[in-house]
């Protein structure tokens, strides 16, 4: 079994490797997760003064949105990439924030005092840390008294089609490796109550969690596949042991079957993430 530091360079190494997609991709993803970053934004409450704490920031949100909600405060998006982080960097210049800071660092880790923060969020980043327990207590433990953690988490993969139909195309020709239950990967806290759970054993108070729908909007079957295979990890990991031919067998499965998606000249796969939000007392 892989050591949590291990688990960590691999990662980084991962989303270093993608953050050039992500950064070209970055309107369709945008469109994709902003419900979720909305909502998660609503619960946190972000008031002009705030200090705001976004953990797994990849290339900027929702961190880079809070930060237009508090101009007179801070927010300090944090990853294990760096790679991700200069994305994200250049877009806080490019939108004129001046109040973004980054910081490289591993979310059990945080390089910060007891009680800096008046909000914490976590969107899409929960089910990859290694230690579970060790990273929701750090979390809190950055979170000033009255403040509100919130993450997100994706539900099961039969209400994901727009990563599911991808993955399944690949699966068809390429062995995927079995998802360890206990180990990181997409579908992890999918569980009703999983996160909650967490919440609580770390102290946390008020919990609640609910699911929010999200739609991959693509201008054609074949975008589609080039968003997926392009920025998903699993999916980008698995492709690179195909061969030209087997690589072309899978796109022409993945597009046959996100067709059936296809409305009024675009393709629209749906999603569903869960949203959790909690408050340290």
């Amino acid at each position: 079994m892989a050591s949590a530091e291990e688990v960590r360079a691999s990662q980084r190494a991962a989303w270093d490797g993608l953050s050039a997609a992500w950064d070209k991709w970055e309107r369709v993803i945008l469109e994709q997760l902003q419900p979720v970053g909305t909502a998660m934004t609503d619960r946190l409450e972000p008031r002009d003064g705030h200090h705001v704490l976004d953990i797994a920031s990849g290339t900027g949100e929702p961190g880079l949105s809070i930060a237009r909600l508090v101009p007179n405060g801070r927010v300090v998006l944090t990853d294990l990439a760096p790679d991700m982080l200069d994305v994200a960097a250049r877009r806080a210049k490019e939108h004129g924030l001046t109040n973004v800071e980054t910081r490289v660092c591993s979310a059990d880790d945080l390089p910060f005092e007891d009680a800096s923060f008046d909000a914490v969020s976590v969107r899409f980043g929960f089910m990859f840390f290694p230690d579970l327990p060790a990273a929701t207590d750090e979390l809190v433990r950055v979170l000033k008294p009255g403040g509100r953690l919130c993450a997100s988490v994706w539900v099961d993969p039969d209400r994901n089609p727009w990563t599911s139909i991808a993955m399944q195309a690949i699966g068809s020709e390429v062995p995927l490796p079995p998802a360890d239950p206990d180990g990181p990967n997409m579908y992890r806290c999918a569980a009703p109550g999983q996160v909650s759970a967490l919440y609580a054993s770390a102290g946390l108070r008020d919990i609640a969690e609910w699911d929010i729908g999200v739609e991959l909007v693509t201008q054609s079957a074949d975008e589609y596949w080039q968003v997926l295979s392009e920025h998903v990890s699993l999916a980008a990991a698995a492709l690179r042991k195909a061969d030209d031919a087997t690589r072309e067998r899978i796109r022409d499965r993945a597009i046959r079957d996100v067709r059936p998606y296809t409305a009024d000249g675009q393709v629209r796969v749906p999603g569903l993430a869960r949203c959790i939000v909690g408050t340290k007392p």
